[in-house]
């Protein structure tokens, strides 16, 4: 039998004492909250809190989960030959507790938003769905398949 493969990715929207957003501005996708993958024998908490650090310079205290997500649609990836496979990703609700703004190889720029402008900045239709779900989490990690590729589409919206 083989082995499945699939991609773990986690996502911090890390929220300040002001009620600001951190977003980081990536070379492919625009602006995003910052996340990425876990590495091989790292636990999701630590892959998030690195992650965060390494795009934008903040430290932070992982909250809370408010979302699971996975992107079933396989497609090729920026060099246009590899397939990405499956995707599983899971938000967390962050906290900061240090740390500077800074840039990144993977970001060319970091900043705290208002709440309320996030959904200006951000183009990418999934991470404006997950942020979605942040701004409407009443307490129910939110379960969502969707697939970006070749257009955007949500395949399953529930809580679990």
């Amino acid at each position: 039998m083989v082995m499945p493969t699939h991609i773990v990715a986690v996502g911090g929207i890390v929220e300040d004492e002001y009620g600001n957003i951190l977003l980081v501005k990536t070379h492919h996708g625009g602006w995003v909250f910052p996340g990425g993958q876990v590495e091989v024998g790292e636990n999701l908490i630590d892959a998030l809190s690195r992650e965060i650090k390494e795009e934008s310079g903040i430290d932070t205290d992982v909250s809370y989960l408010i979302g699971v997500y996975s992107n079933t649609g396989i497609h090729k990836g920026y060099d246009g030959v590899t397939d990405i496979p499956t995707k599983l990703m899971l938000d967390y609700v962050c906290k900061p507790v240090g740390g500077e703004l800074c840039t990144s190889e993977e970001t060319s720029d970091s900043r705290w938003v208002a709440k309320g402008e996030v959904l200006n900045m951000v183009i990418a239709p999934a991470i404006r769905t997950r942020y979605k779900a942040y701004l409407e989490f009443d307490g129910n990690v939110k379960y969502m398949e969707y697939k970006t590729e070749p257009t955007f589409e949500i395949k399953l919206n529930r809580t679990v």
